[in-house]
C-alpha cells in the first residue's frame, strides 16, 4: 500500500513538472516580458508619463477633481497595468485593462474627492505593470479650502 502511494505521488510530481514552462498552449495568451523575468532589460516596456504630478491649484471643501495623466510606452514590449492603488479611499484611478503595445499612448484618470479634506493634499497613485521598475508613482497636489471662507 505505501509503495503505490509514493508511486502515485511520484507519478503527479513528474507530471506538474512537466506541464511548467511550455509557453502558449490551448490558446492561452502569449507570454510576455516582465521585469521579474529573466528577460533581456532592454526588451521590457517603458511607461513614460507626460507629467507625473498634476497641481490642481487651491479649491473648496467638497469639490471633485479630475485630471488624466497621458503615458507612451517607450519600450520594446506590451505594457499591462496590473493595478492601480492610492493613499487614500478619497482618490480614484481608472486605468487601461488591455496591454499598451510599443510607440502606443494611454490614459490614466484620477478623480480627488475633496470632500473632508482641508489643507494641503499631497495624494500619491501607484501603478503596477510588467516594466522595469515594476511599481511607478504619479501624484496629485494642491490645497482644499474651508466652505466657509
Amino acid at each position: 500500500m505505501k509503495i503505490v502511494f509514493v508511486a502515485i505521488l511520484a507519478g503527479i510530481a513528474v507530471s506538474i513538472t512537466s506541464c511548467k514552462n511550455k509557453g502558449t498552449t490551448n490558446g492561452s495568451a502569449p507570454q510576455t516580458e516582465t521585469a521579474g523575468s529573466s528577460a533581456d532589460a532592454s526588451r521590457l516596456p517603458v511607461i513614460n508619463f507626460e507629467e507625473d504630478t498634476y497641481d490642481f491649484g487651491k479649491i473648496k471643501e467638497g469639490e471633485k477633481v479630475s485630471y488624466d495623466f497621458k503615458f507612451t510606452n517607450t519600450g520594446k514590449s506590451p505594457l499591462i497595468i496590473s493595478n492601480a492603488s492610492t493613499s487614500c479611499g478619497c482618490t480614484v484611478p481608472d486605468y487601461p485593462h488591455q496591454p499598451i503595445a510599443p510607440g502606443e499612448s494611454g490614459v490614466l484618470k484620477v478623480v480627488f474627492n475633496s470632500s473632508g479634506k482641508n489643507g494641503q493634499q499631497h495624494k500619491a497613485v501607484t501603478l503596477t505593470t510588467n516594466a522595469s521598475p515594476s511599481t511607478t508613482e504619479i501624484f496629485l497636489v494642491g490645497e482644499v479650502q474651508s466652505a466657509t471662507k
